[in-house]
């Protein structure tokens, strides 16, 4: 008889298989395979808020053939993740598969030979704290959203829906749209010259290829010893009169300093700054990041190794390195970059947050001598980003400090009206590349300004003015959130963990409270109105502190500091009590139109439907319009496709809205379901087969660039990236793209 042993995913089961014997059976739960029923709320109130657990449908097939190998089994090893999921998977296959053999528990870090070999060694009893944990978080996020979404559904509209964590999401992302809202900008202008130092033999002594060294750019800094304020320069009229006093300025370096600095490399990577750099580099979402990084650590088919698991586990607080990634980090190190690139002995970082459990271990490789180079036939191209960022960020955490050089020059004039005016250049030079040859961090600043590179200047020269530029500035507005610095910021505030910042961004889409424009998050307008009912009547629900607060009592419950009943109680109590009376004192949200109604006359009201605003009868009838705007916007689109026929049965197309907009279908419809994308013309005739007309296209995904194409495509394949002008030139662009190399499709290996 076989040990058995229980994972979570088939792919997890095929990694570990290769590394035990055939005296065990390796099988996947497929996750969960025991949850709160979702026909009722499964938690009796009356009783400690005991839960009832179902096993869901879609497990039952599974549950049965796990339990029929359980029954042969000669042991039974629960091998899923180290984490609070992980830990409750394992207690609920002991109760849904009703095991009368005391099972083992194993728990390791990474999925490789010697993890598994010491974690068959090492067996542990369950941890009933991490389990408890487990279900004090989903049974208060049971709480909230079965009390909470009815009411919404009564004073909004059915089908919306709230929670501890999202709602805090909302809020944090209304309210810097609002701050957004209200912004003013403020104009403002800058004088920037570029400077020149001349002489044949400075020039050449200092020359690099590609620029002229001995030229560089200054920012007027000071005026008669007087710093300027970033307002002080106010319009155009402004800054042309300080120019004006500066024509035919000489100008001397009055003031030169340098000195050294030194950086030092970000630590290795967390479940959250992983999310955050894989969203600045490569654009990719929270949820795609943790798929893919779910997909290295399960383990990925590399050739003759078969399946390995490539990087440890993904969701962590920890920038803690294990002794072993630290030695193979001394032993790489050298060997790729060279030995001054290694500062000696080990770095070791401190965990920023609090709750983070040293034992465990950030995210790398789990063998830094895989080299991403070595791998990129066996992995697609996300995983491929995703390795080579996790093993270069691990490798630059263990290497030597950058050293640059910083420069700042003073260069002083005397304008027309003998003021004295002092221009100040900035710059710095690499001394010594260090952890940078390897990895950059990114950053969320958008318009970074590029670091001026500076020649060697000395006291004394006088450079010429080659150029004074005014330049015209405004104010931004903060910017919206990205996924990187909404991740950042519910960090920073303790709201959620690594397990939860994925599925929360997801949710917040999914539910329709807010939309990504330029991957960008923006409030919908049901997100606004859900956001500004739940801030004035449940406060406590949507406020950053309380959430942080409650966050830190389930860390607690983990450690076996805290019972997690009294805590829910401590929650639960009030807010019942609180929501009874909102139901009673909250009238039903409805806005009242301009629009009479077709039916009784009588003003419209503004309904909040799956897709936005719509009108509706004040009397109940099933009568219905849109919005203004929309029907505007819908009459302007039924002009433009006019004559549009159904690809089906050729009659006529009928401008509708759905889930990703507008689009045409069938006027027979429901008899015929045919449908068209509505395409923007720009007027002209396609180049290439002269029938035609190029229309405005989006690629797949969200925030696809626009391109351009034949209305005729497939049958014909124009396509160009850029809007042309005129007819010259898209024949021109249109020869451009024909004079290039066409790329051969690869077909991928299965």
């Amino acid at each position: 008889m076989a040990n058995l042993v229980i994972v979570e995913s088939p792919t997890k089961a095929k990694t570990i298989s290769r590394f035990l014997g055939k005296d065990f059976d390796v099988q996947a739960s497929m996750g969960h395979i025991r949850d709160l029923p979702k026909s009722k709320m499964g938690i009796d109130i009356e009783h400690d808020f005991e839960p009832t657990y179902v096993i869901p449908v879609k497990a039952k097939k599974v549950v049965a053939e796990l339990k029929e190998k359980a029954g042969k089994a000669n042991e039974i090893i629960l091998a899923t993740d180290e984490d609070r999921e992980g830990e409750a998977i394992a207690w609920h296959l002991i109760s849904a598969l009703k095991l009368k053999k005391e099972p083992k528990r194993i728990a390791f870090h990474e999925i490789t030979k010697s993890a598994i070999e010491d974690a068959l060694k090492h067996p542990r009893n369950l941890d009933m704290n991490l389990i408890d944990a487990q279900q004090a978080r989903r049974i208060l996020d049971r709480l909230v959203g079965y009390e909470l979404s009815p009411f919404l559904w009564k004073k909004v509209r059915f089908g919306l829906s709230a929670g501890r964590v999202q709602s805090v999401a909302v809020r944090i992302i209304v309210e810097r749209e609002r701050q957004i809202e209200k912004f003013v900008k403020e104009e403002y202008w800058t004088i920037e010259a570029e400077f020149f130092v001349p002489g044949e033999a400075r020039q050449n002594a200092n020359s690099e290829v590609g620029r002229n060294p001995a030229s560089f750019k200054a920012k007027l800094a000071k005026i008669n010893g007087k710093a300027l304020d970033k307002f002080e320069i106010k319009n155009a009229a402004q800054a042309k009169e300080i120019t004006g006093k500066l024509s035919g300025a000489q100008y001397e370096i009055t003031e030169v300093t340098s000195k050294e600095t030194r950086k030092n490399p970000a630590p290795p990577f967390t479940t959250s700054t992983l999310q955050q750099e894989a969203a600045r580099k490569f654009g990719m979402s929270a949820k795609q990041t943790m798929v893919i990084a779910q997909q290295l650590y399960e383990g990925v088919n590399i050739g003759e190794e078969g399946y390995a698991g490539l990087i440890t586990y993904m969701r962590t607080d920890s920038v803690n390195l294990s002794e072993l990634a630290l030695g193979q980090a001394a032993a790489e190190i050298p060997k790729i970059f060279g030995k001054e690139y290694y500062p000696g002995a080990p770095r070791r970082y401190a965990t920023k947050s609090k709750n983070a459990q040293e034992a465990h271990e950030a995210i790398r490789p789990t063998d830094l001598s895989r080299h991403p180079e070595a791998l990129k036939n066996y992995l697609d191209r996300g995983q491929q980003k995703i390795y080579e960022l996790i093993w270069k960020r691990t490798m630059a955490s263990q290497m030597a400090e950058a050293v640059f050089n910083s420069t700042a020059a003073d260069i002083s004039t005397q304008g027309k009206d003998s003021a004295n005016y002092i221009f100040r250049a900035t710059g710095q030079t690499v001394k010594f590349d260090g952890f940078i040859r390897a990895y950059t961090e990114g950053s969320d600043e958008e318009n970074i300004e590029v670091e001026n590179q500076l020649p060697r200047l000395q006291k004394g020269e006088k450079p010429e003015a080659k150029e004074l530029k005014e330049i015209q500035h405004f104010t931004e507005p903060p910017p919206r959130y990205t996924d990187a610095t909404l991740i950042k910021a519910l960090e920073a505030h303790g709201i959620g963990r690594p397990s939860t910042y994925a599925p929360t961004l997801s949710t917040i889409q999914d539910r329709g409270y807010v939309e990504k424009e330029d991957k960008k998050y923006k409030p919908t307008e049901i997100g606004f109105l859900v956001n500004d009912l739940l801030v004035e009547h449940f406060p406590e629900i949507v406020d950053i502190n309380f959430t942080a607060k409650m966050e830190g009592e389930l860390d607690e419950i983990a450690e076996g500091k805290a019972k997690w009943q009294p805590i829910i109680r401590e929650f639960y109590e009030p807010f019942k009590t609180h929501l009874d009376i909102k139901q009673k004192e909250v009238e039903k949200q409805v806005e009242i139109s301009d629009t009479p109604c077709p039916h009784c006359g009588k003003p419209m009201i503004i309904k909040y439907g799956r897709y936005g605003k719509f009108l509706a009868c004040p009397e109940g009838e099933k009568i219905t319009k849109p919005m203004p705007e929309e029907e505007a916007q819908i009459k302007a689109l039924e002009e433009k496709t006019k004559g549009e026929k159904c690809p089906i049965c050729g009659g006529p197309m009928k401008v509708q809205r759905g889930r990703f907009g507008f689009f045409l279908g069938c006027a027979r419809y429901p008899e015929c379901k045919g449908i068209a994308k509505i395409q923007t013309k720009i007027g002209f005739k396609c180049p290439a087969c002269g029938i035609g007309e190029v229309v405005e296209k989006k690629a797949r995904g969200r925030g696809g660039k626009l391109f351009y194409a034949c209305s005729r495509y497939p049958e014909c394949e124009f396509i160009i990236n850029k809007r042309p002008e005129n007819e010259e030139e898209l024949r021109q662009l249109w020869s451009a793209q024909q004079a290039k190399p066409k790329r051969k499709k690869i077909k991928k290996k299965t």
